[in-house]
């Protein structure tokens, strides 16, 4: 099956808001076999979104409308599919039931123009709506599938999973999953390097490469005959560029490192302290996003100037004097302020010139110190020299100060 997204939406031509909703569904679409093959945005015009269709029902047999299902005048998306399939527009009481109910559990009174998001083309499959007012349809035309999403992400996004895809996946003969491995601490070329002959040599399953801003996935994919199990072809694939790539991945799927981090804390019985001052609390915010942090986590503190280095976490005067805020030795007495402050059994400090102002040809922008430390007198001091402006340096701090715990905590090396 190949597909064809049609964002409809003049805010998405002007660039007031970034077409996330096509970004979503190629990835879901790749991962259920169907061959993407077109992106096109138009505007809120309904000539220009009938002659957008009649374009993408000769090139491809699935066309997924995103957007312009709102109660106002210029949203037309099913107004304009349904002229231009040569459709009647035919009102769905239980969507109006719902609409109803959803203004009423607000406390709000329905204005009459929200009734037009209950008006589908006649013979339409209703996606309902579990987040919004404006359902969504499928309309199967000839041997032509359009399946009419809402704009909204929030909105769109559960629809598309407990609605389309298992239509999608009813159509089609074949199975196909994903198992995407998470890898850091390598960069691209090197990790190609070393699986060059498994990406060589790839048919079914077949491994997708992708370099992210600090991290690198491996996405393997596998079609198999509906009854058949895909993991079966994946897990042997899997386990060679596990061979080769060992303990630079660091997780699978939906894996992150912080999340990985608050696991292994929460399987250990430990809990974990931070004290920053280049990434301005980076680390505890991306810790404290993660379910369950609150059982491990006990404190993070941004010590960002001198003085509150020394009142705060006992870093004294004669280091700071002696060798500067960031270097390795204000590192080792941050860290270990934090531990004694707050009792962890893991801390880490991290201190550094994020830029673009502040380097020096001694201590560039860049130069940043990562230290990690427990209560059984482990200490690791890293000194990195990181490239990017002001947010990809901290950024890239954060992540390799969380990749030294995820080690810290396994034993790596």
């Amino acid at each position: 099956m190949n597909a064809e997204i049609i964002g409809v939406g003049t805010e998405l031509l002007l660039g007031q808001i970034v077409n996330t909703d096509a970004q979503y569904l190629s990835q879901k679409l790749s991962q259920l076999g169907i061959n993407l093959f077109y992106h096109t945005v138009v505007g809120d015009n309904m000539e220009r979104v009938k002659q957008a269709l009649s374009i993408a029902v000769d090139r491809v047999d699935l066309i997924i409308t995103t957007g312009g299902l709102g109660p106002t005048m210029d949203d037309l998306t099913k107004e304009a599919i349904a002229e231009f399939l040569g459709l009647k527009l035919v009102a769905h009481q239980p969507s109006i039931d719902a609409m109803e109910a959803f203004f009423v559990k607000r406390g709000r009174t329905i204005s009459k123009n929200n009734y037009k998001q209950a008006d589908f083309p006649e013979g339409a499959i209703i996606l309902p709506n579990s987040v919004g007012t404006a359902p969504g349809a499928i309309v199967e035309y000839n041997d032509k599938i359009f399946v009419i999403l809402p704009g909204p992400p929030r909105e769109l996004q559960p629809m598309f999973e407990n609605h389309v895809i298992p239509y999608l996946e009813s159509k089609s003969d074949e199975k196909i999953v994903s198992k995407v491995l998470k890898i850091y601490g390598i960069g691209e070329s090197v990790m190609e390097e070393k699986i060059q002959d498994i990406l060589a040599n790839q048919s079914n399953p077949t491994i997708a490469p992708l370099a992210g801003d600090s991290e690198l996935t491996l996405r393997i994919t596998a079609k198999t005959a509906r009854n058949d199990d895909p993991l079966t072809l994946i897990q042997p694939l899997e386990n060679r560029i596990r061979e080769r790539l060992g303990d630079l991945i660091y997780g699978v799927d939906g894996d992150t490192l912080e999340s990985v981090v608050v696991n292994l804390l929460t399987r250990s019985s430990k809990t974990l302290a931070v004290a920053e001052s280049c990434t301005g609390g980076l680390i505890a915010q991306r810790i404290t996003s993660i379910p369950g942090a609150s059982n491990v986590f006990i404190e993070g503190t941004i010590t960002y100037s001198n003085q509150s280095k020394i009142e705060r976490l006992g870093v004294t005067k004669k280091t700071l004097n002696d060798y500067g805020a960031v270097s390795y030795e204000t590192a080792t007495e941050m860290v270990k302020g934090i531990l004694h402050t707050t009792g962890a059994d893991v801390g880490i400090s991290i201190t550094g010139i994020a830029g673009p102002r502040g380097g020096t040809p001694d201590k560039p922008v860049g130069l940043v110190y990562i230290a990690i430390a427990d209560k059984n007198g482990y200490m690791k001091v890293q000194e990195h020299n990181l490239l990017g402006e002001r947010t990809r340096v901290q950024q890239t701090a954060a992540s390799i100060a969380l990749d030294s715990v995820r080690r810290m905590l396994l034993n790596i090396n």
